[in-house]
């Protein structure tokens, strides 16, 4: 529930000077630890902090409203590194944009690639690119755009869960599956680029080694490893640990987990209630490449906090930036 709140006039100029600022702390080094009157420390990543991201602007525009305290909350999570969802029209501009800011701040760049064909559920199953050739075209031009900058793409959230619960209709797995190696093999032809299948999370593929087959059909011998969690909830013990049986059964492989909104786990009860903006959750582990597991390759905030489920428990259409969610997840954080 929105606070209300007496707004103050902003001069265009004002309002400039803040977002300018905003942008200045993002894209530099990142904030020192104990910072004065910082929310909380933000230790150096490895990874890109986006100056344009929808919290950074938040932040910017409660500043400008007079929103202080708020602002200092949300910078929990602007002032840290948030995967980029790559446009499924032409990526090249939001990529290269990208591409740019991490080369000038020595940082890598975390991307997800989310338009496979027959992305949706059902018998139209609509989503994601019109045609294999499409997607072919589409990648492509996310590798090109990358080129030799240091990246990490989080490839095809669901696409591979979807073929073992039912959502992807058999027809359309073959090709599932091809496509999906194409890209690991364009995207790691890339010296630089590091790629990361996902396979769900715990809770919605209960056994791993459901998934064994259907992610070496997809190429995850020559991708980097696996994706954990991406939009989840679950908790990062057992996401670990389940990880670790995933990597043993695919001979070794590695993982990321996504962790931005998983410092509270999953909201009890029924897992299909509890999947679109639950209440009471909170941010998790930061966004680290110094992940203290030998399997762990990162944690990441792969679903960027803040951004909606879906049309549900009172919030926006699915992708939609929601700050007084966004300020939930951030004032429950314990890192």
């Amino acid at each position: 529930m929105s606070v209300a709140v007496r707004r103050r006039p902003v001069t265009a100029l004002g309002l400039a000077l803040l977002l300018s600022a905003a942008t200045a702390c993002a894209s530099g080094p990142a904030p020192a630890e104990g910072r004065p009157g910082a929310a909380g420390a933000v230790a150096e990543s490895a990874f890109w902090v986006d100056p344009r991201s929808a919290a950074a602007r938040q932040v910017a525009d409660w500043e400008a409203r007079g929103r202080h305290s708020d602002a200092q909350v949300l910078r929990r999570i602007s002032d840290r590194p948030l995967a980029l969802w790559v446009p499924t029209g032409n990526p090249v501009p939001e990529v290269r944009r990208a591409r740019a800011g991490a080369k000038a701040a020595g940082r890598t760049l975390v991307l997800v690639a989310h338009n496979i064909p027959h992305r949706g559920c059902g018998p139209t199953a609509t989503g994601g690119a019109a045609d294999a050739r499409a997607y072919r075209a589409w990648t492509g031009a996310i590798a090109d755009a990358l080129g030799d900058a240091k990246a990490l793409v989080v490839l095809e959230p669901e696409a591979v869960p979807h073929l073992i619960d039912g959502c992807t209709r058999a027809e359309h797995h073959d090709e599932r599956h091809r496509l999906l190696a194409e890209a690991v093999d364009r995207l790691k032809r890339n010296k630089n680029t590091k790629v990361y299948l996902d396979a769900g999370n715990p809770a919605w593929i209960p056994h791993p080694a459901d998934l064994v087959a259907p992610l070496k059909k997809s190429g995850l011998a020559r991708a980097d490893g696996f994706a954990l969690n991406v939009s989840g909830f679950q908790a990062e013990a057992p996401s670990r640990a389940y990880g670790a049986r995933l990597s043993k059964a695919t001979g070794g492989k590695h993982f990321v987990l996504d962790t931005g909104r998983n410092g509270a786990g999953p909201l009890p009860g029924d897992r299909n209630d509890a999947w679109c903006n639950p209440p009471g959750r909170a941010l998790g582990t930061p966004p680290s490449d110094r992940t203290g597991h030998p399997l762990v390759d990162a944690y990441l905030w792969v679903k960027r906090p803040g951004d909606s489920d879906g049309a549900c428990r009172g919030g926006p259409r699915a992708g939609r930036w929601w700050p007084d969610y966004a300020l939930g997840l951030a004032r429950r954080a314990r890192n």
